[in-house]
């Protein structure tokens, strides 16, 4: 097929690479506008941008993809699909419904009708649900809401962070992607199943403040939000020494529940304690910090993190408010 390529985020590339494996046309790649990075706010291309001119294949970056002269750009591709991941702008009638015989179909980071909406990856994660997924489906004017063509599930890992399951369902992605082109030759004009829209869940997008965290949750529930956030917003707390020495901000990235002898928290003032063994109290029991960020410096592993400040039992994490 020949088909115009809509995306933007790291998570486009590998089905952008498997669409081309496959054979199939890519005419040109539409993505977001370059955008301020770093200190120096250099202007910096999006990362399926780059790959793409690294496969010397045109990009455009409209501000605006609906406008009248976009839109024509567009149509002068004569393809026959136009494949939708992680674009990032809203997608009109026009282009929707006259521009692609077989129209144009989207890549979402969940299984559908659940988690519609930016985060769907992160919010798999935070949510403990054990389970995630991709699913492509047809582009309507409601967000994540059109019928579904293919579905992929995967379970979720004890101790996966939410950024390896985007790696993860990025490469799942290819294989929903290639069955729904497979599907798309046959049948350009197949209808897709519709969504049971009464099922349907929200995956708002993340924001900084989400990532201050609190120790007052059952140990599952908190290892999967910590694991949900990594690797942003991250989960931001406080490493404070018993001995009142040290007090500095920490993102801890990855942890699992803790499978050795616990029990709940006597009170408030034990959340967020380190024992004996190393592990951190949450409510009910205690999780296992595997991997941790202290400000300004590289991540490492807790072991690594325990012998340089030389952790002691009674050490505790502490929350850092929102305003902080």
């Amino acid at each position: 097929m020949r088909i115009v390529f809509f995306g933007s985020s790291e998570f486009a590339i590998p089905t952008f690479d498997s669409i081309r494996g496959d054979g199939h046309d890519i005419p040109l790649v539409v993505s977001q506008p370059d955008k301020p990075q770093g200190r120096g706010k250099k202007l910096t291309p999006t990362p399926l941008k780059a790959a793409a001119l690294e496969e010397c294949i045109p990009v455009i970056t409209p501000e605006n993809v609906n406008a009248p002269e976009v839109v024509a750009q567009i149509r002068e591709c004569r393809a026959d699909l136009g494949y939708v991941v992680a674009f990032g702008q809203f997608l009109a009638r026009e282009l929707r419904e006259s521009v692609f015989p077989a129209g144009m179909v989207n890549l979402h980071g969940s299984v559908l009708p659940a988690l519609r909406g930016a985060a769907p990856i992160q919010w798999s994660v935070i949510n403990g649900s054990g389970e995630a997924g991709v699913t492509t489906f047809r582009i309507v004017k409601e967000m994540d809401a059109g019928p579904i063509l293919i579905t992929r599930r995967t379970a979720i890992n004890e101790d996966e962070t939410s950024s390896d399951l985007h790696d993860r369902l990025a490469r799942i992605g290819c294989d929903a992607v290639r069955e729904t082109i497979k599907l798309l030759e046959t049948d350009p004009k197949t209808p897709g199943e519709p969504q049971d829209h009464s099922l349907a869940t929200i995956a708002p997008k993340l924001q900084k403040s989400d990532g201050f965290i609190r120790f007052d949750f059952s140990a599952r529930a908190l290892c999967s939000r910590i694991n949900g956030l990594w690797d942003w917003p991250g989960a931001v707390c406080r490493f404070v020494s018993a001995d009142g020495k040290r007090d500095e901000r920490v993102t801890i990235a990855r942890v699992r529940p803790y499978e050795g002898r616990t029990q709940a928290a006597a009170n408030d003032d034990e959340l967020g304690r380190i024992s004996e063994t190393m592990a951190v109290q949450a409510r009910d029991g205690a999780i296992e910090i595997l991997e941790i960020k202290p400000a300004g410096k590289n991540l490492m592993p807790w072991p690594d993190f325990v012998n340089g400040r030389r952790v002691r039992p009674g050490d505790r994490f502490l929350p850092v408010e929102p305003q902080a």
